[in-house]
């Protein structure tokens, strides 16, 4: 038991205690108080009205009768004595027919015997009474000194065993402190159970034992391996930071201090909030460390840093150091380390081969559409009829240009959205137009599978903020996947759901589905479900996913395998026009 616990339920049981032997005596002084007021108000007072009555017969005065009543009347509000209401009662109609013959020697006889009946009631009720009031002081005096013994029995428990819990432990303590005073480092304390003094004892040897490890430390080779630490980190080529727990820069090296723009003085030991202030870049990468421990969803683009003349782009990734203290338990965080490794050599590829893909596609698009012109002059009678052969070979080399078409299309979105350089007129649209739109653009297809489209739209569709064009193309790429996916003679179902502030298209069909394991990388660029033998690049999801997104909506898809797939569109409702 904790030592708080047993001070708390020692001082609290003697407050108790206290209070009880307090309630105990202020019971029983109000009981004997209530007795005695009993006597003096119910019974004294009624022998004070007797009293005054027989001596206003006494008088034999004008005033009589006015006395007799006056104390009467109190009598008559006083009684509280078994008989007492017959007795006054009779007094009262004695007292009435004395009235009204006052020279009546019997009434007046009548009356002087009723008194000294009624005072000889109320003399009983107060030996009575006084009886009853000496029982209830007897009985307090017992409660109150059996109260007060048990008080005083357990004061004394807790004060012969209390002190003693608390000081030898107190005394062991302090005989180990002074042996690590005296460099005796292997000392320790051991104290068994959950109290205070466990856990005292648990840190003191934890303390003990430090001192041991630092004791035997060498200082010099610390200092050595400090100063080879801090040449390692100058000496590497990527800028590099590190923050203690509370984001003070404890150390930059020079790559870092060269593109910060600052001196050192104004970096080093400065906390990097108090710096951020005035330094973008520190403000750039200390941003996810302010914000840590709350959800920040964002995608890592490449920081790009304008230092000595150039634009630079470095990849950010910091490293949170934590550590478990010799004798501890759970890991402790110490700081931070902020890596900038430089890859604009890599983003200068990429921005060649961006260009590369968008001039080679934009090149391609010309013969492509010339052969299909040429596909459809071959394909006409008038100029003459072609043999099954030809006619087969000529099929084969239409879908090879419309492979290449749709291919070097994608390749272009995709380099469009790689460069920034997409251009979306985002107004409001039907969503029947866009479904339409997509199943007359994928009618064919599906028709080569025997396919049919099921389609659902609320009674007063909203209109949807979003490019018609791109969104067009986006479901007819779900439609068209669909299609592909789906199993002959089968079903498509398009349906559209609202709320206030969105619009959802759903293309749902009863295909093979997505196994699990690839259903997040699906809208990622090039990929492809491994073991698939349907056409494709692996751009068009992500295509769409990025045509959605840069519209304010989402796409999201739900897929149990073997039993199909459903993809949403998430659009925002356009705004209502009066």
């Amino acid at each position: 038991m904790k030592i708080k616990t047993k001070l708390t339920l020692g001082v609290g049981l003697l407050f108790f205690l206290i209070i009880l032997l307090s309630i105990v005596g202020t019971v029983y002084i109000y009981k004997s108080k209530d007795d005695t007021e009993n006597i003096l108000v119910a019974n004294y007072n009624s022998l004070e009205y007797c009293r005054n009555m027989l001596a206003a017969l006494e008088e034999k005065t004008e005033k009589v009768f006015q006395k007799l009543e006056t104390n009467l009347q109190k009598q008559e509000k006083n009684i509280t004595e078994i008989g007492e209401p017959e007795v006054t009662a009779k007094i009262r109609d004695t007292f009435e027919s004395f009235k009204l013959n006052q020279y009546d020697t019997t009434l007046e006889s009548a009356i002087r015997k009723d008194i000294f009946r009624l005072m000889d009631m109320n003399m009983q009720a107060i030996q009575r009474k006084s009886e009853i009031a000496k029982a209830t002081a007897d009985k307090a005096v017992f409660v109150i000194a059996f109260t007060g013994l048990l008080c005083f029995a357990i004061a004394f428990t807790l004060l012969v065993n209390l002190p003693s819990n608390i000081a030898n432990p107190i005394k062991e303590l302090t005989e180990s402190i002074q042996q690590i005073a005296a460099k005796k480092y292997s000392e320790r304390v051991h104290f068994e159970g959950y109290s205070e003094f466990g856990q005292l004892a648990k840190s003191f040897n934890t303390m003990a034992e430090k001192l041991e490890e630092y004791n035997n430390s060498n200082t010099a080779k610390l200092m050595m391996e400090k100063k080879r630490i801090e040449t390692l980190i100058n000496n590497m080529k990527d800028p590099v930071i590190g923050l203690d727990e509370n984001l003070k820069i404890i150390f930059a090296n020079e790559e870092a201090i060269k593109i910060s723009g600052l001196s050192p003085a104004e970096l080093l030991n400065k906390s990097a909030q108090e710096v951020s202030a005035r330094n973008d870049l520190i403000r750039t990468l200390i941003q996810d460390l302010i914000v840590r421990g709350q959800t920040v969803v964002q995608k890592k683009e490449p920081i790009k840093i304008y230092s000595q003349n150039k634009e630079s782009y470095f990849e950010k990734e910091t490293l949170h150091i934590s550590i478990t203290q010799t004798g501890e338990e759970k890991p402790k965080l110490v700081g931070h380390v902020i890596f900038l490794r430089n890859v604009t050599s890599y983003k200068e590829l990429d921005f060649a081969k961006t260009n590369f893909i968008a001039t080679v596609s934009h090149e391609f698009k010309t013969p492509i559409s010339s052969i299909k012109m040429s596909l459809q002059l071959l394909e006409n009678e008038r100029i003459g009829n072609l043999n099954d052969e030809q006619k087969n070979l000529v099929g084969s080399i239409k879908d090879d240009a419309d492979r290449l078409l749709k291919i070097t299309s994608e390749l272009l979105n995709m380099t469009q959205l790689e460069s920034g350089n997409i251009q979306l007129s985002v107004l409001p649209t039907d969503p029947k137009e866009i479904i339409s739109y997509a199943i007359n653009a994928t009618k064919t297809q599906a028709e080569q599978k025997k396919i049919t489209f099921q389609t659902e739209y609320p009674d007063s569709p909203y209109k949807v903020q979003a490019d018609k064009e791109k969104t067009a193309w986006v479901l007819t790429n779900l439609i068209s996947n669909a299609i592909r996916y789906s199993y002959d003679n089968s079903t498509i179902y398009l349906s559209v759901q609202q709320s206030v502030n969105r619009v959802r298209i759903l293309v749902r069909d009863t295909g093979q589905g997505i196994e699990p394991q690839y259903k997040e990388k699906i809208f990622d660029r090039y990929f492809r479900i491994p073991g698939t033998k349907k056409e494709g690049t692996g751009l068009g999801l992500s295509i769409s996913k990025e045509f959605i997104e840069a519209q304010g909506g989402q796409i999201l898809v739900e897929s149990e395998f073997g039993a199909g797939s459903t993809f949403t569109l998430i659009l925002n409702t356009a705004p209502v026009t009066l």
